[in-house]
């Protein structure tokens, strides 16, 4: 029987992709899982370490669809490997921190120098965050053929485009001809949008979800206030019309962009969100908030999710949606050693969301990740 470069032996696992849960033994060698045991019977191949995890659950590494890993030149942008990954995320989607003119510089500086899995929605502002006053002072950052350049030059590391409409800074720059471009680009080359809207009244959410297509996806979805997708204590019907049609919906918690009332409403006429995401970025940091995928989670069971219906959310389904779920986002055989533990508190506490509201719930924190076989801690 060959040995293992590293056995975890945990006395709780999960795997949403595969449908594989309770006491298991994992194998690695090298940067691959070598073997998945779920039989407590069956003999044990020598390993050169052991790791024993009896308190939390294994699961596989976080895929965290909405955050700003980023380091240099993003007004939002933190180190992945410092604040993302120690907290259980070993997959991260970058919301729009590069553009077309400072994508090259978004490669060679975050994505091939992080250990940190990332991957990039361009933003369509060609000069993505790195303007600390904001976006689209003009249409001239709304160039479609520059965008579509940029996408096609380095598509291996861009999954999609994000195309964030709120808080335009142009006073005469529509946010629908902003929209129109976008997808235009979208269109062009085959890509996915990750879609923010416009967080107010002035244009009703259902004239920008009517742009929006299958596999395209709507983050900031339990916002609450102007423009939500909840109006007088119900789930809009172009909500509902846009995810018959095969739009996905994206948490993105960020620091104001999720209200327990919308959640629970929604939430509780059936509506769940399809990938759940922090929205973590450089705020988090300097105002000395604990922000991370984990805590995210535990608002949506306070709003009335279970666990077990979040775990796939922030694992499978991200990464079937990033392209990669055969990869990552699994406990199989074959696929990358991405794991990470998390426990749940034994107390409640109080969970705030951006606008104030509290609810009581446990919280669930991360003990525990392990990026293509190896440690790297909390």
């Amino acid at each position: 029987m060959s040995g293992h470069e590293l056995l975890i032996k945990s006395s709780m696992l999960s795997c949403p992709a595969t449908g594989t849960y309770g006491p298991g033994i994992i194998g690695i060698n090298g940067e691959r899982i070598a073997h998945l045991n779920m039989d407590p019977g069956d003999p044990v191949a020598p390993a050169t370490d052991t790791l024993e995890v009896n308190d939390g659950i294994l699961l596989p590494g976080l895929v965290d669809l909405h955050a700003h890993p980023s380091l240099a030149n993003s007004r939002f942008g933190v180190d992945p490997d410092r604040f993302l990954l120690p907290r259980g995320s070993t997959t991260v989607l970058s919301q729009g921190d590069a553009g077309a003119r400072n994508v090259d510089e978004y490669i060679r500086n975050t994505i091939e120098l992080s250990t940190t899995t990332v991957k990039l929605a361009i933003n369509f502002c060609a000069n993505g965050e790195s303007n600390q006053a904001g976006r689209f002072f003009s249409l001239d950052e709304a160039g479609v053929s520059e965008c579509v350049a940029a996408i096609r030059r380095s598509d291996s590391h861009i999954w999609g485009i994000s195309l964030n409409i709120a808080f335009i800074r142009g006073r005469n720059v529509d946010p629908l001809e902003v929209l129109r471009r976008g997808f235009n680009a979208a269109e062009e080359t085959g890509v996915p949008v990750m879609f923010g809207a416009t967080k107010d009244s002035k244009i009703p959410l259902a004239d920008q979800l009517r742009w929006l297509r299958a596999g395209d996806v709507m983050t900031y979805c339990f916002h609450s206030g102007e423009g939500s997708i909840v109006q007088d204590g119900q789930l809009l019907d172009c909500v509902w019309d846009a995810r018959e049609r095969g739009v996905l919906f994206d948490v993105g918690d960020g620091f104001a962009a999720f209200g327990f009332d919308t959640a629970e409403i929604a939430i509780a006429e059936g509506f769940l969100p399809d990938t759940i995401s922090s929205d973590f970025y450089k705020a988090h940091v300097s105002a000395g908030i604990e922000h991370d995928l984990p805590l995210v989670v535990s608002k949506l069971i306070a709003s009335g999710m279970g666990a077990e219906e979040c775990w796939p959310r922030i694992t499978s389904v991200p990464a079937r949606v990033l392209g990669i779920g055969d990869d990552v986002g699994r406990l199989q055989a074959g696929a990358r050693a991405d794991l990470c533990v998390l426990k749940q508190g034994v107390e409640p506490e109080e969970l705030l969301d951006g606008h104030g509201q509290v609810r009581m719930g446990f919280r669930w924190q991360p003990v525990m990740t392990i990026k293509s076989g190896r440690v790297v801690g909390t």
